[in-house]
């Protein structure tokens, strides 16, 4: 039996997702975010990084999103169902499983972190700085580098219906949680086409099962 160490509105939602899109059996052990919202010292039990998602599968302990999910589509994906068989979706797919972590999240994070130098924890006498070095930053250099990747996505997903072709893959269920964050944090208008891939991700089936098992999941701007 896989087991899923979740944490509330966190990356281990695509985890779950991936579970019901291949129908294989699970079992969640859920984690709440501390008041800082990082996650509890628990975590540190299973994983030394004290992150989610970890899953474990028979005594083997795996970390991080795109590896877990190109674990479960390995192992378990017999039919290739959420991967692209031909040669040019197949390099896509490589792509957006990487991206999504290495381009695409380490900006929103930025934008989290600057978005909130002007309130707790920071200390009283340094928020007003703090306020106007965040959106100082913002302004000058991180909103330019959110708005270019977005008008990237959104000029993909003009010609594609999911992120690797016609058929929703691993890479759609990696892009899920950066995609996401974007629509909350990025402040960028006039993105249809990452919208209506949102609108198609909602209705699934599969998506929706993940969110009745893994709790609500609204990613906060």
């Amino acid at each position: 039996m896989l087991t899923v160490h979740h944490l509330n509105q966190s990356r281990s939602q695509r985890v779950i997702w991936a579970l019901e899109e291949l129908s294989l059996p699970y079992e969640i052990v859920h984690y709440q975010r501390e008041k800082n919202m990082l996650a509890p010292a628990s975590l540190r039990k299973v994983h030394p990084l004290g992150k989610s998602p970890v899953v474990e599968d028979n005594g083997l302990i795996l970390a991080e999103s795109g590896a877990i999910l190109e674990y479960l589509q390995e192992t378990y994906d017999r039919e290739s169902r959420l991967k692209p068989q031909d040669a040019v979706n197949r390099v896509q797919y490589r792509f957006w499983l990487h991206y999504a972590e290495g381009s695409l999240m380490p900006l929103l994070l930025m934008k989290l972190v600057f978005a909130s130098l002007g309130r707790p924890p920071i200390p009283f006498g340094l928020r007003a700085l703090g306020k106007v070095l965040g959106q100082g930053v913002q302004k000058a250099w991180l909103n330019p580098q959110l708005e270019t990747h977005a008008r990237y996505i959104e000029s993909h997903l003009t010609d594609n219906l999911w992120f690797a072709g016609d058929h929703l893959s691993m890479a759609d269920i990696q892009m899920s949680f950066p995609v996401f964050a974007l629509l909350s944090r990025g402040g960028i208008d006039h993105l249809p086409h990452i919208h209506a891939w949102k609108k198609r991700v909602d209705m699934l089936p599969g998506w929706q099962r993940a969110v009745a098992q893994g709790g609500p999941f609204d990613i906060p701007g």
